[in-house]
């Protein structure tokens, strides 16, 4: 029988019904793929305050339109009880216990596992269950190996940028991955060779395997703007958290000093930490700068293919999809000059130095003043069927 696979849902378990993250899309791929493939048994794991459950491939399917639905039905009297977790976690622990297959305590966690086919591989993409017991509870098991995927080392390279805890939990997950991998998946080469860097002081690097992030590009969906969302005069998007790395400022700066005349810029996305000045200057007003949350995927990209461009100035990125469902929707791009995005995007985006104000200003300008878009040819994104085929190859 082809080797099992057993993906761990614990993240998308604690963030039942909320908007997906870029990590979240990542884990809920793996779910669909894994699910999708029907040679091949396939489990999933989650961590929940009362111990782990095992799901089989129906209650994965069960979770997976949960998550696209976001409808997990009611939290269980267990859930309620506990004042620790969060309303999201509530909901995604009592979605699990329901459809569980199997549930264990903590401590049993390789006799719940004995529930899965010998030589099975744990994939872990969302690193919510990343710790050393779980790793060496599915070392127990006969034949199990490990993949744990990285996303970046953003937290280690710009560490006075993160949320208080964040740096020191990274560490130490990173440090996991490399005590029991089998294998490392990053999802560039950019990504590799920090990954590499970081781990070449500790001990032997597990094996690498770099490949990049498929695409689920959403149908642009104009009736989904809010009323009074679209500018009526030529617009720009930034589009992310609203969080130091993504380097907002440098935007805020830019148009505020640009006076009569200016495009409108759209901010799409939540406010995240440690920007106060940021949302200081939000909240005060920038001529022509609108902040505009929880809007659909539908109704972001309509935003973008109807824009004079992305306006992208992030510090790093592991990845960075924005620029990716920009250029493939076809929208003008303006991008911090990154390996990464290089990488990815090649000679399709506009690179600037993400300090360069004056340069900034200058491309914003030509393509706000442009009469029509550059014609090259249609930018083809990276497919989730390239990356199943490099991961899935051997496991």
């Amino acid at each position: 029988m082809p080797g099992a696979r057993l993906l761990d849902v614990t993240r998308l378990a604690s963030r039942a019904g909320l908007l997906p993250t870029g990590v979240d899309r990542v884990e809920l791929a793996y779910l669909r793929a894994l699910t999708a493939d029907g040679g091949r048994p396939v489990f999933g794991l989650c961590r929940t305050a009362l111990g782990f459950v095992l799901l089989d491939r129906i209650g994965l399917l069960a979770l997976g339109q949960a998550v696209a639905t976001r409808d997990f039905g009611r939290a269980d009297w267990l859930s309620r009880l506990n004042r620790r977790l969060t309303p999201a976690a509530r909901l995604g622990q009592s979605f699990v216990r329901r459809h569980a297959m199997a549930r264990s305590t903590r401590r049993r966690l390789p006799r719940l596992l004995a529930r899965v086919p010998a030589g099975f591989t744990y994939f872990n993409v969302g690193h919510s269950n990343l710790t050393d017991a779980v790793c060496r509870g599915i070392r127990a098991c006969d034949g199990a190996r490990i993949a744990i995927l990285i996303h970046d080392t953003i937290p280690l390279d710009w560490p006075d940028m993160q949320r208080a805890n964040t740096v020191a939990a990274f560490a130490a997950k990173l440090q996991v991955a490399q005590r029991h991998a089998d294998r490392i998946i990053c999802t560039s080469a950019a990504c590799a060779a920090d990954v590499t860097r970081h781990m070449a002081g500790h001990g032997p690097v597990p094996p690498i395997v770099t490949a990049h992030l498929g695409l689920d590009l959403p149908r642009p969906a104009p009736e989904e703007i809010p009323p009074g969302v679209m500018p009526l005069r030529p617009y720009f998007v930034a589009l992310g958290t609203i969080e130091p790395r993504k380097n907002h400022a440098l935007l805020l700066d830019v148009w505020d000093n640009w006076g009569p005349g200016a495009p409108a810029l759209l901010i799409c996305g939540r406010r995240g930490w440690r920007n106060t000045e940021v949302f200081a200057r939000l909240d005060a007003g920038v001529p022509h700068v609108h902040e505009v949350t929880d809007l659909s995927d539908g109704a972001i990209a309509a935003l973008l293919a109807g824009s004079r461009g992305l306006v992208f100035p992030s510090f790093a990125e592991g990845f960075g999809l924005p620029p990716l469902e920009a250029a493939s929707l076809g929208a003008p791009l303006i991008c911090a000059d990154l390996p990464a995005c290089r990488e990815l995007l090649g000679d399709w985006a506009v690179y600037v130095d993400p300090k360069d104000q004056y340069r900034w200003k200058k491309e914003v300008e030509r393509l706000a003043d442009a009469t029509s878009r550059d014609r090259r040819a249609a930018f083809v994104p990276p497919s989730w069927t390239a990356h199943f085929r490099a991961v899935l190859s051997d496991a």
